[in-house]
């Protein structure tokens, strides 16, 4: 069975809608049986150097960091799938995705990321994208345990 070892979304902002934190709850509990997952929230701010401080100190030194961000590989769900799994098999136990908030990630957070991934060429609030990485990981663990649910 594919788990993940450890995911850490770092994420600017939060949650301010119900329906939002309820989707968030539900991808959690989804996911719980795949690996371990947290949710890391930073405060936001006008500006980029700030929230990028922020950021910074939450991250893990020894993870795999992937930002969300403009202009990134926007793969299909089942390119996805086996990326994921490639990184897992290449000795990535630890994945941070980091979501910025509405001015973006600033240079010195997108410098540091091994990847740069975007959900598609259509914007997004922080907090939708959020919700659609959520739904990605958990499309991701399905794929790959030949489990109904992707289709």
């Amino acid at each position: 069975m594919y788990k993940f070892g450890k995911i850490t979304i770092i994420c600017v902002g939060n949650l301010k809608e119900d329906y939002l934190r309820q989707a968030q709850g539900e991808f959690v509990k989804r996911l719980t049986p795949y690996g371990k997952l947290n949710i890391i929230e930073v405060a936001q701010d006008d500006n980029p150097a700030k929230e990028a401080g922020r950021i910074l100190q939450k991250l893990s030194p020894n993870s795999y960091k992937i930002a969300m961000a403009i202009g990134g590989k926007s793969p299909s769900s089942e390119e996805f799938a086996k990326d994921m799994s490639k990184l897992a098999v290449s000795g990535h136990s630890h994945l941070e995705f980091i979501i910025g908030g509405s001015v973006g990630l600033a240079d010195e957070v997108l410098n540091i990321c091994n990847l740069r991934l975007s959900l598609s060429n259509m914007t997004f609030t922080h907090q939708m994208a959020r919700i659609i990485l959520l739904e990605q990981v958990y499309r991701t663990c399905r794929i790959l345990n030949n489990e109904p649910y992707h289709k």
